[in-house]
Parts: structure tokens; sequence; C-alpha cells
């Protein structure tokens, strides 16, 4: 089936992200410690993150042209994401650095024999938008705008300007924020985690939950990413379950893992594929990230796409 949408054509980027961005510090260990305990770590290193930054990074990468609009802070990890985005190509002249704020951040442990990963991660008030200065020129200009809604009512904005300028609105949620239900009618894509309709709704039957969704906001594309089951995707009341694909080479590490769903189900959107190979498309993508550290190491071209598509 193809996606319920118009895509505009008259646009300055085919995707703008709007919200987090991070540097993660990564810690590879064999396995996770028992608390009060002392472990030897494997490996560390330190990478740029964050949902949107890192969906923005991965469309660059597969050739569309894409913005970030988003706050870094002014230290060594704003300046880490800021230059990894100017790197890939993201135009970033929608992004701001707050003198004296701290650029969000993550210390993340993951176990070396699944690559199954813990997250503590904290993100300074001083990057928050407020709905006065959401950047709503930037909502404006996309074919697509995409989200996580960590300042709600600055994304209520932007998707009811970007809706406004022809634009379809998707979100990358995973809890529960203040003024959310706000939010999910104004939503074209809505890609959960797959604990969110049990937060939101308490409904713990995923598929049930999906259809609730659906009824209660009326997003045309509700879905969830379910780990190394796949994905489940309601589109106007037909559900697409896609399973995943096995990481080539063996999985290193999740961190990203989703972002990278996001960012296949997108590319395929923007690509005229139908909702069933762009959620094949996600899934792939999401695997061939598992293939190494951190969330954008090995996001991969177009071409190690279709080779993996062409594969299995």
């Amino acid at each position: 089936m193809q996606f319920p949408f118009h895509l505009s054509n008259d646009k300055d980027f085919d995707v703008v992200g709007f919200g987090t961005n991070a540097v993660d510090y990564l810690i590879t260990v064999r396995e996770y410690p028992a608390f009060n305990s002392k472990v030897e770590l494997d490996h560390y290193t330190d990478a740029a993150g964050g949902e949107v930054a890192s969906t923005m990074a991965g469309l660059q990468r597969l050739g569309l042209k894409t913005a970030y609009a988003g706050r870094f802070g002014s230290d060594r990890a704003g300046e880490i994401g800021l230059a990894s985005l100017i790197d890939e190509g993201v135009e970033v002249s929608f992004a701001e650095t707050v003198e004296g704020a701290r650029t969000q951040i993550a210390f993340i442990m993951i176990d070396a024999a699944t690559g199954e990963r813990t997250i503590l991660w904290q993100r300074d008030k001083l990057l928050a938008y407020d709905v006065s200065d959401a950047p709503v020129d930037a909502a404006a200009r996309c074919k697509v705008l995409h989200m996580t809604p960590h300042d709600t009512r600055a994304c209520v904005r932007m998707a009811t300007e970007a809706r406004a300028n022809g634009a379809i609105v998707s979100v990358d949620i995973d809890n529960i924020f203040d003024g959310v239900e706000d939010l999910l009618p104004l939503v074209d894509i809505c890609i959960a985690s797959a604990e969110f309709t049990q937060k939101l709704l308490g409904i713990t039957d995923l598929k049930q939950g999906l259809s609730e969704l659906s009824s209660r906001f009326g997003c045309a594309v509700y879905g969830a990413t379910v780990g190394d089951r796949g994905s489940v995707v309601l589109c106007d009341g037909q559900l697409i379950e896609t399973p995943a694909f096995a990481v080539p080479g063996g999985c290193v590490d999740t961190t990203g893992a989703g972002d990278a769903f996001r960012t296949g189900l997108l590319y395929g959107l923007l690509s005229g594929e139908p909702v069933e190979e762009s959620c094949r498309m996600a899934n792939a993508l999401a695997a061939l990230k598992c293939r190494g550290l951190g969330a954008r190491s090995t996001l991969p071209t177009e071409n190690e796409l279709k080779i993996l598509l062409k594969k299995v």
C-alpha cells in the first residue's frame, strides 16, 4: 500500500529535524556489572548522537537534503555535535549555540555479548525551546518535519506551521511529555517505543494500543519498533508486521537503532516506496547501524542499503 500523503515538491529540504542532539560516551563491558561491583571495561569512546540529529545525518548519508534545528551548549560536546552534522553535509543554519549551557550527554554501557545497552542521560534546561522561540521558518521549508517532543509546546507550534505549509509531520517518541496529547493530532507519522502505548493509554497489547492511538488522535501512520522482532506499523487501518534483519557480522551496539529505523522509513516515504517496502528498508537500516559502536558510525550509504535489501 502507498503512504496516504502528498509530498510537496517546491521545498528547500527533504527533511528538517527539530529536537535532540547529544554526545554519547560509550563503554563496552563483558557483562553488565552487579550493584556495588568493580569491573574492567573493554573499550570506551565518545561519539555524536541524539535521536533527531542522528536521523538527519542518516538521511543525508542516503543522499537526501536535510537541515537540523536544535540547540547545543557552549562546551566541547557542543563543538563535537555541531561539527558532526556539518561533516555529514546537514544544513545547520537553524541550529543555535547557547552560551553557558551544557550539551545533552549520555553515558551508555554496552554488553559486548549481545550489543544491548543501558543509557544514562541528562539534558540542560537551558537548551529548551518555548513556544515563542520555536524556529518556525525551518518548519515552512521542508517536505517532512521530524521531531522529538521534549519541548512539546514548541513542537505543537512547529507542527502547526509545517502543516500550514504542506509538510508531513513525523514524531519519534518513547516517553510521556507534558502536552503530548495536544501534539499527536497534528502528527502524520508517529513511530514510538514498544512501551509507549502502555505508558500513555495503559494498554499492554501493542496492536490494540496502536489501534486505539489511531482512533483517538487520527494519525495516519502509527508504529513501534520491537527490537530483534522487527517492527509493527498501522497505516490506514492495515497492520504491517516486518521482521528484523540479522546484523551483518553480528550485533555490536544497539545504540541508535531506533533512530536508524526512522531514517529508513522516512527514506522510503521520500523515495516513493510503498509502506511495506519502507518498513523493510527501516529494519534493514537499523541492522546495518548495529554493526558498530555509537548511533552513527555505521549508518549506511544508499548503496550499502540496497546491497542488504537484495541479499535478504
